[in-house]
């Protein structure tokens, strides 16, 4: 399995995960454009994608949905209550591409196996994803307001994991966004915070060499450095060594991570 984040942020979000015989786009928060240039910068051609699954309807998860779709005749999976919001915000889609995947719903794309997670998030019914090709295991989870107990059990024992570590508090607190956005960001339905994805993690890594991708930072509200450090903190307090038993990565919001083995 290999895989890739092409764009990560309050900007936009983009993920690339393939096989030898299939390859799939979780989420285009990206301009199509913008989504075409990161595959090419990793070798990928757009062409070999076979279906593109949305993890939810906000705009910085969907922009260059709908162009992708049509330009090569991608079909695109979500659950129903998503789609119903999609609707209108992507284009004209035909009813072959409107593929259905709905939530703990396990599905076959060749040799790769998806299994999609409820997540706590103010969308219709968010999800997050992990994928399977033989025992190699990546897991997807953003956009959440908290990790609960469940979300643990299933995302646990993954190889390598794309992890929101949206924010700082006290960034966030003394930034310039109305209270009602930072109440949002703050609540159970919004995003976690480098603390939160600390502790979450703390949870589910079985120290093996995981790597952990550190994603959706905000623009305003943290910086790479700052989330690496305070996830390091929290993960070595608990024991786990990082650089010998977690390796921590970075994402970035204009451009793609290179393309990772599993």
């Amino acid at each position: 399995m290999r895989f890739s984040v092409l764009a990560s942020g309050s900007t936009g979000n983009a993920i690339y995960v393939a096989t030898d015989r299939t390859a799939l786009l979780i989420d285009a928060g990206i301009t199509g454009k913008a989504v075409e240039a990161s595959l090419k910068e990793i070798g990928a051609d757009p062409k070999s994608i076979k279906g593109i699954l949305i993890t939810h309807e906000h705009s910085d998860h969907i922009r260059g949905v709908g162009v992708l779709a049509r330009r090569y005749n991608i079909p695109i999976y979500s659950n129903m209550k998503t789609w119903a919001e999609l609707n209108g915000q992507i284009g004209t889609i035909t009813e072959e591409q409107r593929q259905l995947f709905e939530v703990g719903e396990t599905r076959e794309f060749e040799d790769l196996t998806v299994q999609s997670f409820g997540i706590s998030h103010d969308a219709a019914e968010p999800m997050g994803f992990c994928f399977y090709e033989g025992n190699k295991k990546l897991t997807l989870a953003t956009d959440l307001g908290y990790v609960s107990d469940k979300i643990k059990e299933t995302i646990k024992g993954a190889d390598a994991y794309i992890f929101e570590s949206n924010h700082d508090p006290e960034m966030l607190r003394m930034s310039g966004y109305p209270w009602s956005i930072k109440r949002r960001i703050l609540s159970d339905v919004g995003h976690l915070s480098n603390e939160a994805a600390g502790e979450a993690l703390t949870d589910v890594l079985g120290g093996q060499a995981e790597r952990v991708f550190l994603a959706h930072l905000s623009k305003e509200n943290n910086m790479m450095e700052l989330a690496k450090l305070t996830v390091k903190s929290i993960l070595e307090e608990k024991g786990l060594k990082v650089g010998d038993d977690i390796h921590l990565r970075e994402t970035y919001p204009h451009k793609p991570t290179k393309l990772e083995e599993l």
